[in-house]
């Protein structure tokens, strides 16, 4: 317990800069939960689902942060601010994830057996994002702020937007540490400013026709 202890502080310093000591780590909702988590899991495992239930409803109403405990969680899961999280039953989740507030690993109501996603390695799911279904989250994978995720993301990619579009996969790692969920790509944006550079052209187009044809009425009266 005091080795897991360990390493969960150092999860939450290394990913959040706003940690000044090692105490305050015990504040934390991610480092509450995932203490709860471990022990419900283990509940759940050994078929005592009534407590199972409990000890995470109890965290639930301490943290604000949902999760079932029979999710299969790996290492180093950090939940920042964690308000609004929720993690499906059947969700598995690999080592160094990174989860933002809002942040639903849900179903869409269609599946059963397993209905929740599975997110590999380094996945980072940024404040609001929506992941809905069984599918795979590929590693060092980022999903956009209020992104909604219906199908399966290979690994090395940013999506954004709704539904979830792939804008960027370079095969390029991208580190654990990298939590920038601002600076993505946004392909809504994108065709918008094309539309808009198309409107553009076409007005002019008409106003020169426009201007030819009143040169050519012009000749024709004077004719």
């Amino acid at each position: 317990m005091i080795s897991y202890i360990k390493e969960e502080i150092n999860v939450v310093k290394d990913r959040d800069p706003a940690i000044k000591s090692n105490l305050e780590v015990l504040l934390y909702p991610s480092f509450k939960v995932m203490l709860s988590y471990r022990v419900a899991h283990k509940l759940y495992m050994k078929k005592h689902y009534f407590m199972a239930r409990w000890v995470s409803q109890r965290a639930v109403r301490k943290t604000g942060i949902e999760i079932h405990p029979g999710a299969t969680i790996g290492k180093g899961l950090f939940i920042d601010h964690g308000s609004g999280v929720i993690i499906g039953e059947t969700a598995i989740l690999g080592d160094n994830i990174t989860l933002y507030q809002g942040v639903t690993l849900g179903g869409t109501g269609k599946e059963k057996g397993k209905r929740h996603p599975t997110l590999k390695d380094n996945v980072m799911v940024s404040a609001g994002a929506k992941v809905l279904g069984s599918f795979t989250i590929g590693e060092n994978s980022k999903i956009g702020a209020g992104s909604v995720v219906l199908e399966e993301v290979p690994p090395n990619c940013t999506v954004v937007g709704v539904p979830g579009r792939i804008v960027r996969r370079d095969d390029k790692k991208v580190p654990c540490e990298e939590l920038d969920q601002v600076h993505l790509p946004d392909p809504v944006l994108n065709d918008i400013r094309e539309l808009q550079i198309a409107n553009f052209q076409l007005h002019e187009q008409l106003l020169a026709m426009e201007e030819r044809l009143k040169k050519c009425v012009e000749q024709n009266c004077k004719n």
